[in-house]
């Protein structure tokens, strides 16, 4: 038989799933998303996936069709399953702005998608939300860096140097070399840019950073500590 889907497009919900609720859901199955995302449950007819081929195969050797009703309605279920998630998927991109505080969670990954999709101002407007919330620490972090960086490329850097230098208290690294990047190229201000390279390798020394993150970060820093010294004396003569 020739498929008449063949010319239909297709929908791998799958990775879709992977990507909107991997930091909350520890299994992203059909049947785990049908519970903690739909909140649906299947009735006593359901069957697990790994049970039908036997119950086929059971169906030609004894010619008993009956048990297969069980099997219909599991199939049945996907495709009701696969409908409403995607339904649930496409509202949720359409207006992520969720509900229970919970679910910022998931709306940080809506805005992760929409920024790799290219709709940056999106994204930027859902990632201030997020930050608006409670949210678990790494999440939180990543959430910091990701819209601080969209403020970086859009030339917001009076936005973004706000969140990086909230991103120092959290100990994130990274925020204490873009300080001093700004403070060395834009505002041209090299006491500021030392200081920030200088706050940034007492930190590394106190944080408990595995080799060879800790030696590249220390290489990194020291090498800008020496320039900007060099620059700083140079202007002072």
């Amino acid at each position: 038989m020739k498929s008449p889907f063949k010319n239909l497009a297709h929908v791998d919900l799958l990775h879709l799933a992977r990507r909107l609720w991997r930091d909350r859901l520890p299994s992203r199955t059909l049947a785990n998303l049908e519970v903690q995302i739909l909140r649906a449950s299947r009735t006593d007819d359901e069957i697990p996936g790994w049970m039908i081929p036997q119950l086929y195969f059971d169906y030609l050797r004894e010619g008993d069709a009956r048990p297969l009703k069980r099997v219909f309605y599991h199939n049945a279920m996907d495709v009701v399953s696969l409908a409403a998630l995607l339904n649930h998927s496409s509202s949720l991109l359409e207006n992520a702005y969720p509900q229970p505080e919970s679910e910022y969670i998931d709306l940080a990954a809506v805005a992760r998608l929409l920024e790799d999709l290219g709709y940056t101002n999106k994204a930027a407007e859902l990632y201030e939300a997020c930050l608006r919330a409670e949210l678990p620490e790494h999440i939180y972090n990543d959430t910091l860096y990701r819209l601080s960086l969209l403020h970086k490329h859009t030339n917001n850097f009076s936005a973004a140097v706000l969140l990086w230098e909230q991103a120092t208290t959290r100990n994130q690294i990274y925020a204490h070399e873009e300080l001093a990047k700004y403070y060395e190229h834009h505002a041209q201000n090299l006491e500021m840019a030392l200081k920030w390279t200088l706050s940034a390798l007492e930190r590394i020394d106190s944080l408990s950073l595995l080799n060879p993150e800790k030696t590249q970060w220390q290489t990194e820093f020291q090498h800008r500590m020496l320039r900007l010294q060099r620059k700083i004396s140079a202007k002072g003569k």
